[in-house]
């Protein structure tokens, strides 16, 4: 048997804790001296102090172990449970990871206001242009909503382009409208030297000229261009101009690293 303290050591746990788990009925000792009301434990319950640590890690409330313990799954049961929930917790990361990008961007913009933009604005007319396009809707134009659609997008066109043997004529075109119920169509877009005939299972459509577009450049990952966006806006509004169409998001250069990308932003201008 052992100790407390070196059933502690070998558990990888506090003395304290072990106390509590005896204390709430979760992992009473083996034995308890009747003189000194030492506890005593066995190797055998490290396996139940292992499943009980794994299953509080997990997020799992000391009832709901006190529930799965009893009488206690076996191994490949609570690797199940434990897959469930791993994968559980991921995605709370992975939606955590997000919103503090988002955050950070928000900070970013913030730090920039009352600061003059480093980007330059161009003013110019963008032709019109023949894509293959493939389209969703997002919940808003939030970068954690507009993500996961535009990049599943371009992959899947992607990949039926190359099954219809159709080739990429230019560079990828992103653009974004927004609906009457508030959601967000997202479209993704490349250009192509086909007629809308050859499409088998996307669309292909003509983008219509935009007679005077306001325009920069933006160098970085997609996560931050937020800032640049706005910056555009602004310039628009104080130089007395008033949006038209749909914006477009144009990538000049891609790289496999997305902090290398290049971006043209095409903000149509409304005639005067």
């Amino acid at each position: 048997m052992f100790s407390i303290g070196d059933f502690a050591r070998h558990g990888q746990v506090s003395v304290r804790m072990l106390r509590h788990y005896d204390a709430v009925g979760l992992l009473p000792p083996a034995r308890v001296d009747a003189a000194t009301g030492y506890r005593f434990y066995t190797a055998a319950q490290l396996a139940r102090l292992n499943r009980l640590i794994a299953l509080k890690e997990l997020g799992f409330t000391l009832e709901q172990v006190s529930r799965m313990l009893e009488p206690g799954p076996d191994a490949a049961e609570l690797r199940g449970m434990l897959t469930l929930r791993r994968a559980e917790l991921e995605q709370r990361i992975a939606a955590d990871r997000s919103r503090l990008s988002e955050v950070e961007a928000r900070l970013r913009i913030i730090e920039k206001e009352g600061v003059m933009p480093d980007q330059d604005v161009v003013i110019k007319s963008v032709p019109a242009v023949r894509v293959a396009e493939s389209s969703s809707w997002a919940s808003g134009f939030e970068p954690q909503a507009i993500s996961p659609v535009i990049g599943p997008l371009f992959s899947e066109l992607s990949d039926r382009l190359a099954g219809a043997g159709i080739a990429i004529a230019g560079p990828a075109i992103a653009y974004y409208d927004l609906r009457e119920d508030g959601t967000v169509g997202v479209h993704a877009c490349v250009p192509v030297n086909v007629e809308p005939a050859a499409a088998p299972d996307f669309s292909i459509v003509d983008l219509p000229a935009l007679e005077h577009a306001a325009t920069t450049v933006y160098r970085g990952n997609v996560s931050g261009i937020g800032a640049a966006w706005q910056a555009l806006g602004r310039w628009v509004e104080d130089n007395g101009h008033r949006t038209g169409a749909p914006v477009r998001e144009v990538t000049l250069e891609w790289t496999p690293d997305p902090d290398g990308w290049v971006t043209e932003l095409q903000e149509p201008l409304a005639p005067r």
